[in-house]
């Protein structure tokens, strides 16, 4: 089942809902994910088990940057984040050379490390949710593309994988330029959530914590404010 409209276009903001009910999952669930995981293999009281734990899911976020902020540089940030879909072009240079949908890629594995800060039942909440949120965004992308572009995207479904990487690059580089600052700066949210991760392996002091990724959302909620009103001048001036 495809996303709706309403869904695409406040995405943002029912993402961080996704997040906020999960953390908020440690009001009746008191174990956090991490430690459940290392009792598994009976690692639950060693310190450093769940410092090195953490600093994994850090990692795992930093990957899920990276290849975030690689798509964005070819793709640009202000359609990254637009709330308008965009579909009249197809990009198939960069990472889109060896799946689709990097962005989508680079949020699951964010939401897996992220998911190691929170409860049991909350890394539950925060990756299934959005395993399906995000999912059903997809589709609603993939189908627009199709209808745009037709044959062209039909051949670039055909040959690029959805979601897990080709090693190799399925199509030639169209010789697309990178745009590498205003991708770092519209990816600057999930580099904060991998650098918050990261402190709270190396000291455990949540507050350090909460307060990166505090500062995070609210760059996340700027842009989205900065980016709305520049797609409500662009409705108000109209074609030229």
């Amino acid at each position: 089942m495809r996303a709706t409209n309403f869904e695409f276009r406040h995405r943002y903001f029912l993402i961080m809902a996704i997040y906020a009910v999960g953390f908020s999952c440690y009001w009746v669930d008191h174990c956090n994910a991490a430690q459940a995981l290392l009792s598994l293999i009976g690692q639950d009281n060693k310190m450093f088990a769940i410092r090195w734990l953490i600093a994994f899911g850090a990692v795992v976020i930093a990957l899920g940057a990276v290849l975030r902020t690689w798509a964005t540089a070819y793709l640009k940030s202000d359609v990254v984040h637009d709330t308008a879909l965009h579909s009249d072009k197809l990009v198939a240079d960069g990472p889109y050379r060896h799946l689709r949908n990097p962005l989508y890629a680079g949020v699951f594995l964010m939401n897996v490390g992220l998911g190691l800060l929170a409860s049991r039942l909350g890394f539950c909440v925060i990756f299934f949710s959005s395993l399906i949120f995000y999912g059903r965004l997809l589709l609603r992308e993939e189908a627009q593309l199709l209808a745009t572009q037709g044959e062209s995207y039909a051949r670039f479904r055909e040959g690029v994988p959805c979601l897990w990487p080709s090693w190799t690059p399925r199509l030639p580089a169209s010789g697309r330029t990178p745009e590498w600052g205003q991708a770092f700066v519209g990816e600057v949210t999930i580099w904060s959530l991998a650098v918050a991760t990261l402190m709270y392996a190396v000291t455990l002091r949540a507050g350090i914590t909460y307060a990166i990724i505090a500062l995070a959302l609210i760059w996340g909620v700027i842009a989205q404010v900065r980016l709305r009103r520049k797609r409500a001048r662009q409705i108000g001036a109209g074609p030229a």
